[in-house]
């Protein structure tokens, strides 16, 4: 009877393990691979900032843009934002603009932030969260690098350091 009992609960257990790793297999198999790839035209959008106006990607067309996917608990985007003001300053005045979306917080913890680091880039606000999935967005932060013609130029997951962030400005910089 113990026997018994015993190959029982084994094959329980195996089977539910089996069944985890084949769902496991399956996800991973049928999930979408990346929505957007570089050399693809970047998805125009319009949002409204942290400031209460309307931002539309496709009203920078002519310009670089910079555009960072970030929450206020990622503290690899806290890190890069003070990096990301100096960069800002430096490529403002040369055709790159930042784009530092939020994904989903209010606005009184993005404000917060903002003035914790005396920001003065635009804050468009993806209060429901539909941008990060027409972009695909996984980990945060994630960059899109949005060159003068609307193409994605490269695509960055994870922290970037002051010259990382300063390189890829000057990359989609426009031709002067």
């Amino acid at each position: 009877m113990k026997k018994r009992k015993r190959r029982l609960v084994r094959t329980s257990i195996l089977l539910v393990l089996v069944s985890a790793v084949v769902y496991t297999l399956y996800l991973n198999a049928t999930k979408d691979q990346a929505i957007l790839v570089e050399g693809d035209m970047a998805p125009d959008f319009k949002l409204e900032t942290l400031d209460g106006d309307t931002v539309q990607l496709s009203d920078f067309r002519g310009k670089g843009v910079f555009l960072n996917f970030w929450g206020t608990w990622c503290k690899p985007c806290e890190k890069e934002m003070p990096y990301m003001e100096k960069s800002y300053q430096q490529f403002k005045d040369k055709g790159v603009e930042t784009l530092a979306v939020n994904i989903g917080e209010s606005d009184f913890l993005v404000n917060k932030f903002v003035g914790k680091y005396d920001l003065s880039f635009t804050f468009p606000m993806d209060r429901n969260r539909e941008l990060i999935d027409t972009y695909g967005i996984g980990p945060i932060p994630t960059t899109f690098l949005i060159n003068p013609e609307g193409k994605v130029v490269k695509i960055i997951t994870g922290s970037m350091s002051q010259q990382d962030i300063h390189d890829y400005m000057n990359m989609i910089k426009p031709e002067q």
